[in-house]
Parts: C-alpha cells; sequence; structure tokens
C-alpha cells in the first residue's frame, strides 16, 4: 500500500470510529452498552477470542430461563439480558420451535406461535467474571396478545440498553422499564400502542439511548409512531406519527453538521428527525418489503438496507433536506446478496453482511463495488444473528450452534468455525475486554482465549 493509500486509509478508519453515537461512547474496552456496539457500527473495541469448542476456552456458562432472541449488553463487571417465562402450562419452554427433542422441526416459518399464557418479563443481571446471577428483576407479568415468529421470534427480542447509570428493558406492547444498575427500578412506562406484526411475526426492535433522549421506534399494521423520552424520568419529550407497515429496523442517531438526527429505515421511506423537536429533515424512498437491518453510518455517508422483497441497498450522503428520492444524494445503490434480517458491519471503508442463507459480501463503502459478493460460508445454514466484528475478524453466528470467523478484508477467508453443541443462534453476540458472549437458547456462554 503505498502512502497515500494507506493515509486515505487511516482517515477513513478515524470516520468510522468517530461517526458512533457522539458523546454516547463507553469509557473502557469492557463495555458493550448497546446491541450494535460501542459505535453502532457492530465492531468492538479490542480482540476477542478465534477458536472455541465445548471443552475448550469456556470461561463460564449460565442457564438462562424462559425464551429470549434479544442480545446481551455490557458495563463494566455486569451483563444484562432480557427473558420472558410463561407462567403455568407451556410447551417446549426454552427451546426453539426448529430444535425438538426428537431432532425434527416443528412448525415451519409461519408465524404466530408462541404460548398465549401469561409470562413473566424478565431483566438480569449477570457478573461477568463468574457468570452468577446478580439478580432478576419481574417487570411485568403478563398475557400477550399475540404471538411471534415460530423458529426465531421471542416476546423477549428487544436488546435492552445501558449508559453505566441505567439500564432500559423495553418489552415492547409490555411497556418500557428503567433500572439503575443495582437492580432498583426508576421508572416504568407503558405507551398505550397494542403492536398487530405482519403474520404475527413478534415485536423486536431495540431501543436507542443517546445523552438523555431514549428513542423508540413502532412501526407495525395499526398506527405508527416515533417516541422520544427523557431516559431520567420517562418523560415524553416528543412524538411523530408515522406511515409505514411492519418493520423491525432499529434507529440511528447521527451528528450532522452540530445537528444531531434520528435515522429511521422503513419500507415507504428511510427518515431522519430532528432529535430535539421531531421535525422530518429529510426522507427517501427505494427500500423493499420487511426492513430489518439497522442503519450504520461513516463519515458523510448513511448506509441503509433491505433484503426482502424489491431488496435495495441505498448510500445516502448526509447533509441534505427535503425529499432525496432520486437524486444524488443517493450516491451509490445495491440490490443484490443484501441482508434480509441481520444487519451489517461497517469498518475501514468496508461494509460487510450476510444473507439469511449464509451468503458473505463484502462492499466499498464509498463506492458500492464489491471486494467479493455472495461467498458461501463453508455448509449450507441460516442465519439471524447479526456479525460483529473485532480486531480484522467477523464473527457469524448461525443456528446450528456455530460461529464462523472471517477474517476482515478485501479477499474473503475462514479462519475458523466454532461449534457448540445443541445450540440456536438468534441473538447477537456481544464483545467486550477480549471475551465474547454468546446467547444460545437457554444459555449464555463466556468465550475467553487461552492465555
Amino acid at each position: 500500500m503505498n502512502t497515500k493509500s494507506l493515509f486515505l486509509s487511516v482517515l477513513l478508519s478515524l470516520a468510522s470510529i468517530g461517526a458512533g453515537p457522539v458523546g454516547n461512547a463507553p469509557s473502557g474496552d469492557a463495555d458493550w452498552p448497546r446491541w450494535r456496539g460501542p459505535y453502532e457500527t457492530g465492531m468492538a473495541r479490542g480482540d476477542a477470542p478465534t477458536t472455541w469448542s465445548d471443552t475448550k476456552n469456556i470461561k463460564w456458562k449460565v442457564s438462562v430461563p424462559g425464551r429470549g432472541h434479544s442480545s446481551p449488553v455490557l458495563w463494566g463487571d455486569q451483563i444484562f439480558i432480557t427473558t420472558a417465562i410463561p407462567i403455568g402450562a407451556a410447551s417446549e419452554v426454552g427451546q426453539p420451535a426448529s430444535a425438538a427433542s426428537d431432532g425434527t422441526r416443528r412448525g415451519g416459518a409461519a408465524g404466530g406461535a408462541g404460548p398465549m399464557v401469561d409470562h413473566k418479563f424478565d431483566l438480569i443481571s449477570i457478573d461477568r467474571r463468574t457468570g452468577k446471577v446478580l439478580w432478576e428483576r419481574t417487570a411485568k407479568v403478563a398475557k400477550p396478545h399475540e404471538g411471534y415468529h415460530r423458529l426465531y421470534g421471542s416476546f423477549a427480542s428487544n436488546s435492552p440498553v445501558t449508559d453505566g447509570k441505567h439500564v432500559i428493558a423495553y418489552f415492547g406492547s409490555r411497556g418500557i422499564f428503567c433500572y439503575d444498575l443495582k437492580g432498583k427500578l426508576i421508572w416504568e412506562k407503558d405507551l398505550g400502542v397494542r403492536m398487530t406484526m405482519r403474520l404475527g411475526f413478534g415485536e423486536g426492535t431495540a431501543p436507542v439511548l443517546h445523552e438523555n433522549a431514549l428513542i423508540l421506534n413502532i412501526d407495525h399494521e395499526g398506527e405508527d409512531v416515533i417516541v422520544v423520552l427523557d431516559k431520567n424520568t420517562g418523560k415524553e419529550l416528543w412524538r411523530a406519527n408515522r406511515d409505514e407497515p411492519s418493520n423491525w429496523a432499529a434507529p440511528l442517531v447521527v451528528d450532522v453538521q452540530g445537528r444531531k438526527q434520528v435515522v429511521v429505515s422503513a419500507t415507504n421511506k428511510v427518515r431522519s428527525y430532528d432529535l430535539k423537536t421531531g421535525e422530518v429533515i429529510w426522507e427517501c424512498a427505494g427500500l423493499g418489503t420487511n426492513t430489518i437491518p439497522a442503519p450504520v453510518r461513516q463519515g458523510d455517508m448513511i448506509y441503509v438496507m433491505s433484503g426482502h422483497r424489491e431488496p435495495n441497498l441505498l448510500a445516502i450522503k448526509l447533509g441534505r433536506k427535503g425529499d432525496l428520492t432520486g437524486t444524488d444524494a443517493v450516491v451509490w445503490t445495491n440490490n443484490r446478496g443484501n441482508s434480509y434480517t441481520a444487519s451489517p458491519v461497517l469498518h475501514d471503508n468496508k461494509l460487510y453482511f450476510v444473507t439469511d442463507s449464509g451468503m458473505v459480501s463484502c462492499l466499498d463503502a464509498t463506492t458500492g463495488k464489491p471486494y467479493y459478493s455472495q461467498v458461501r460460508l463453508p455448509k449450507a445454514t441460516n442465519i439471524k444473528s447479526s456479525p460483529v466484528g473485532a480486531n480484522g475478524k467477523l464473527y457469524i453466528s448461525t443456528e446450528d450452534g456455530d460461529v464462523v470467523v472471517v477474517k476482515m478484508g478485501e479477499t474473503f477467508e475462514v479462519l475458523a468455525t466454532n461449534t457448540l453443541d445443541g445450540q440456536f443462534f438468534v441473538a447477537t453476540p456481544a464483545i467486550a475486554d477480549g471475551e465474547i458472549f454468546l446467547r444460545g437458547q437457554n444459555t449464555l456462554f463466556c468465550v475467553q482465549q487461552a492465555q
């Protein structure tokens, strides 16, 4: 690499790092406070293990009651996860419909599954050093009004979020609950929305915390709304009505020329709202149906994606106002090999994403030119977990209990395939301080590379 190229690479890398939630980054390598990591790009600070198995490099594992596909978040020595525990008669508690005791699949891929009985909606704190449960709080006991996708859904699929002072558990239609790190309830709020998701596929949009603002986007088959609350009190700061079908994409906060915006991907239009007022700053049509991947940002570009029907990836230049549809603000697009469910990883001017069937792509984030496109993982699999990256390695979790480690860069290379027998990964891993935390259907694992 020549000097000019090296300098450009360093600048782009720094831009990618600095493009996270301004003023919201954690203070140390031991923190993974949000679903997509400290910079909302899927990238971790520091390194992570490359190889492990049931008998190698497992620091500890702990059983998790109930069913939940939310991802763990970390602050200091604490891990936080959410779960929903059925009360009374319920079948197949703690295992996915695809993993029946006889090894056969049950229920197909239709939505609407899940026992319609009372559930405890719990937030659990775990000691990251030992795996010991520090405390468990039941936020609410309620009977869900509709179910979830039989293979990949749960009643606890919204990942929690923390700022080191508060930890917020969002149970969708059941409400929002804010605790301190010792498990004391600070406030709770019911937004009064009972969501009806397309085909009964279930709820599962991560809340977003930025400085004092807690952002919740609610797009379903009923009346849609985006709501911003004061994280300290739960007081509603503003809300804006929306017009979208069911959407699972988490919002992203970006700072553009000193003005903070909340960008939300969706089927009809991607919209950017002023974080203070809720005013729509810009909007852009062009994504397909069933939007799930979260936006990512690098420098003056934001990337939004869909991978269902009419799949598309839009690279949109920030700093504009109004309707950007069909304008040169859309710098490039891509409609091949897009991710349907998993959110992308953005690092060093490269955008990585994976299809549900396990095909990996890496594109130049500036131009959209592929370094490689739709390269298959070593074996056929299904993927719902979002990939994460650390120290030049991309971690891709599968429903077969594998985590495939791929070298990050311009060429595709598998470094390792790590299998934990009997596991089913839907939750996205968390990486912090050289450890990786994997949530299976009823077990949380801490993986640490042997010294």
